[in-house]
Parts: structure tokens; C-alpha cells; sequence
């Protein structure tokens, strides 16, 4: 994201495209399907990412590539201002209270 150590204020959308590794398609498919992705255009028309898009576009990317989120989930975790690791933090505690009760049924 830095170029001879100055960072750059916008992005294009083939820049962006390149830090997530897909194509551009997706973030415009993105765009439409979450509010909270809202990148401005400039004169021509071309769609410019600021650091708040990149940074909106890192959740959103983690919670469908990673996390494997459905769209609609991940819109879900945006809406309640998450990043989707408060949901896989109480999902390891459900686990390991499930474990703690299994462990306990099996010994009476």
C-alpha cells in the first residue's frame, strides 16, 4: 500500500482488485451488496478507493473468504459493527462448553 514511502490517498479499482486478489467485477458486485462499501467516483466516472473503502473491504473480504460467510451474513455482521471475530470467539466458547458437557455426561 506504500509506494517509495508515501502512501497514496486513492486507489483504482485494478489496484484494489490486486491487494484482494480477485477480479473487479467482485468489488463492484460488492459494492452493490453492501451499504457500508460505498467508494466515490471522480470526474470521469471511475470508482476511487480511499483508505475507509480498503479498510471496509478487508472485512468484508475476510468474513466471505475467510470466515466463509453467506453475503447476507457477513452484511449481517457489518450492520451490528463486527469484524466477525466476536462471532468465531463465542462460537470456541460454545465448543468448549459443549466438550466440558459431553466430558461430564460420559463420566456419570
Amino acid at each position: 500500500m506504500k509506494t517509495n514511502g508515501i502512501t497514496k490517498l486513492y486507489y483504482s479499482i485494478s489496484e484494489v482488485a490486486d491487494m484482494f486478489g480477485v477480479e473487479p467485477h467482485v468489488l463492484r458486485y460488492w459494492e452493490s451488496e453492501f451499504r457500508h462499501l460505498a467508494p466515490k467516483k471522480n470526474r470521469a466516472g471511475r470508482r476511487i478507493y480511499r483508505q475507509s473503502d480498503i479498510r471496509t473491504l478487508k472485512k468484508i473480504h475476510f468474513l466471505l473468504k475467510e470466515r466463509k460467510y453467506t453475503i447476507e451474513g457477513a452484511r449481517q455482521v457489518l450492520a451490528e459493527g463486527g469484524d466477525g471475530e466476536t462471532a468465531v470467539v463465542d462460537r470456541k466458547e460454545l465448543e468448549e462448553i459443549r466438550t466440558f458437557l459431553s466430558e461430564m455426561l460420559a463420566t456419570l
